[in-house]
């Protein structure tokens, strides 16, 4: 429901009710006037002549201006407490930051943010996102306690470094190659180099592993056939994560990857520039790298909570948090500073359970409890917690007080959503009615500046009750765009709309006139005015979000309405090959499935035995009118054609090419039904480029 809507007094059911009819494709006019404030009225033609629309970016309007002043009154900003934190124990760093890939392109820059540096935050930009912006500014090499170094401000996630006796143990490695490598060089010449005993990655995003190349090579690691004892005096680097690391990668970044990659681009901002009007911090750093990224498979699976293990004399003992921020994800306690790695369960600011960005929805009553886990099993003693974003959290008092809010705030809207949809309330009511109490409200640290209460309650609501709310007019709704039409149709003047919608924005009515120009957008993508009206309602928005990920949405949104679709334009990230290299025959298998045309496969039935020469392994595949299924220790003897050699082989299945498989595993029998298989098969080629703010 609009902000401006409630406020003025219109209905909340009413409008909701008509909300879920526009949904359902069968609102009419009388319903959509009910939102109308300060409507225009007569002939809508003659008016839209004098919208004075135009494709350039905006100032904020006073509506927004005096929204963004307003944020001053809600929280105090001579609490600079979190501010201290992230400036704290500085070493050094660089008068300006720009990291560059070796054909001199720009993968990440502290530069492009200069502007916050002593400046106050203008009216297009919330009060608050800009105090976030400027601490995540804060860049460079910092000890945490003697013994405990993070280089900070180098990509959207930290690389820390812990001293061992004769070397460095790594936490997390960052996104990208670029990023780590110039982190690692700037500790080195600081601290003294020293080599790297082992790499630990909390988690299974990217952000956290994808530098590791920078770090040590494949040839470096330990063999994961060898117990983690052997790993660690091999004087190889053993690769330690969480159970079904390399599964949760692969799931991630290949199965659903595409459709990530576009929608990422939106989140995190990639197609805007830096700067008052256009894309902030967002709540755990600065943005996406755009450098190469990597995979090593890891060495060792931690099996439990309460595994311990020395490493180059530091003792480690690990808590498994899986459903937490990632499907598995792991803290780390180190005895030795009293020092308790949080991963990303902790990040000074409210994480998300949905990903904008499109992700599994994650369990708040699980991230909870995990954290008082943690201050269960170590509160009495930590005297810091650091993690895999932002600054850390210094004595005894303030760590188990921001692990305790923390873990609060996720248990209140997991269980206060809870409350409000078993009392019949649907998840768009449930958004716009839970709200966190003054006590979290008012911290730093628990801000929306990258998850929100309002998506997160509605992640909460997807998790218990999936997305049908019960209402059967949503059993089969209209395509957005079919809606769209017959919305136009019965509105019956879209000129008119559009009059009616620049007084309302005029009125500040900013959500109301995004979602009904949008529409007309939809309706056809060629209304000019429609475009161009809906972009600047979305532009207002973004200068209000706190969220820098909200922020980044409507302002990419309004980008796109106005100068057209760029994902073909620019690069976000350069993402390698080291994941799809690295699945396992089953994930190869459920890979398939996703890339192969099911639907021109539907009429066949083709039956493929694999025998793995590296692994051993049999496996029929059977391209079973379109699914692809596979069974393990299986061969029929009826096969159409039997596929001989290597698992990394096999991955040229996935080239939809016949003579590159030729090329690399034994193909025996009928070659005119693989090649139908092979032929029907479509390889990912990088971030596809389909709409999202128009059809």
């Amino acid at each position: 429901m609009c902000e401006q809507c409630n406020a003025s007094g219109v209905d909340r059911r009413k409008f909701l009710s008509a909300v879920a009819l526009m949904g359902a494709g069968v609102m009419g006019a009388s319903a959509l006037a009910g939102c109308s404030s300060g409507s225009a009225s007569g002939n809508g033609a003659a008016k839209t002549a004098n919208l004075d629309l135009t494709p350039d970016v905006k100032d904020a309007t006073e509506a927004t201006a005096k929204a963004n002043k307003a944020v001053y009154d809600l929280l105090d900003f001579n609490d600079l407490s979190e501010h201290e934190n992230a400036t704290r124990g500085l070493i050094a760093a660089p008068e300006a930051l720009e990291i560059k890939a070796e054909d001199g392109t720009v993968v990440w820059s502290q530069a492009a943010y200069a502007f916050v540096e002593n400046a106050d935050a203008p009216a297009s930009a919330n009060p608050s996102l800009w105090e976030n912006t400027r601490n995540n500014h804060a860049y460079g090499l910092f000890e945490v306690v003697e013994g405990i170094y993070q280089v900070r401000g180098y990509d959207m996630a930290n690389l820390t470094l812990v001293a061992g006796d004769t070397g460095w143990i790594v936490f997390d490695t960052m996104m990208c190659i670029e990023c780590s490598q110039a982190a690692m060089e700037l500790a080195n010449k600081e601290l003294g180099a020293r080599p790297v005993k082992a790499v630990i990655i909390s988690h299974s995003h990217i952000d956290h592993y994808g530098g590791i190349k920078g770090i040590m090579s494949a040839e470096d690691a330990a063999s994961a056939d060898k117990p983690i004892e052997e790993q660690i005096a091999s004087g190889k680097i053993p690769i330690i994560v969480s159970p079904d690391f390399t599964k949760h990668v692969v799931s991630e970044n290949l199965y659903a990857g595409p459709a990530m990659g576009r929608r990422a681009a939106y989140q995190y901002g990639g197609y805007l520039p830096k700067g008052p009007q256009g894309s902030l911090a967002m709540g755990i750093g600065n943005g996406q790298s755009a450098g190469k990224t990597s995979f090593i498979p890891p060495t060792y699976e931690v099996p439990a909570t309460g595994t311990r293990l020395t490493i180059d004399g530091v003792e480690m003992e690990f808590q498994l948090t899986p459903g937490t921020e990632a499907p598995t994800e792991m803290n780390t306690w180190i005895p030795k500073y009293k020092a308790l790695w949080v991963a990303e369960n902790c990040t000074g600011t409210l994480h998300n359970l949905y990903t904008l960005r499109g992700a599994q929805v994650r369990d708040g009553n699980a991230w909870a409890n995990y954290i008082a886990e943690a201050v269960a099993r170590y509160g009495a003693q930590v005297e810091v917690t650091f993690q895999a974003h932002n600054w850390p959290h210094w004595g005894n008092e303030v760590v188990n007080t921001y692990m305790l809010n923390t873990a609060a705030v996720y248990k209140f809207i997991n269980d206060q959503t809870l409350q409000y949809l078993n009392d019949g309330y649907a998840e768009a009511e449930c958004a716009h009615m839970v709200e966190l109490p003054a006590t979290f409200a008012g911290n730093w640290y628990t801000r929306g500046y990258y998850g929100t209460v309002h998506h997160d309650v509605k992640a909460t609501y997807q998790r218990f009750m999936g997305w049908y709310d019960a209402n059967p007019v949503h059993l089969a709704e209209l395509t957005p765009t079919d809606y769209a039409k017959k919305l136009v149709e019965y509105l019956g003047d879209a000129d008119a709309v559009l009059a009616k919608a620049k007084a309302d924005f005029d009125a500040g009515e900013y959500q109301w006139v995004a979602q009904i120009t949008n529409a007309l957008v939809f309706a056809d993508p060629q209304n000019e005015k429609a475009r161009l009206l809906c972009a600047d309602a979305l532009e207002q928005l973004g200068y209000q979000a706190e969220s820098g990920t909200w922020r980044n949405c409507y302002l990419t949104g309004a980008l796109e309405l106005r100068e057209g679709n760029y994902a073909e334009k620019m690069s976000t990230v350069n993402r390698s090959t080291d994941t799809r290299d690295n699945m396992t025959a089953d994930m190869l298998w459920d890979y398939l499935g996703i890339i192969i045309d099911k639907q021109a496969m539907a009429d066949e039935d083709v039956k493929v035995n694999v025998k793995l020469s590296d692994t051993g392994q049999e496996f029929l595949l059977r391209f079973y009118h379109g699914p692809v299924l596979h069974f393990e220790g299986m061969q029929d003897s009826k096969a159409h054609v039997t596929l001989t050699g290597p698992l990394k082989g096999m991955l040229a299945l996935m080239s939809g090419d016949m003579e590159t498989l030729k090329k690399a595993v034994q193909v025996e029998g009928d070659e005119a039904a693989l090649a139908k298989v092979v032929g029907n098969i479509h390889p990912s080629t990088g971030v596809p480029a389909f709409n999202i703010i128009e059809p």
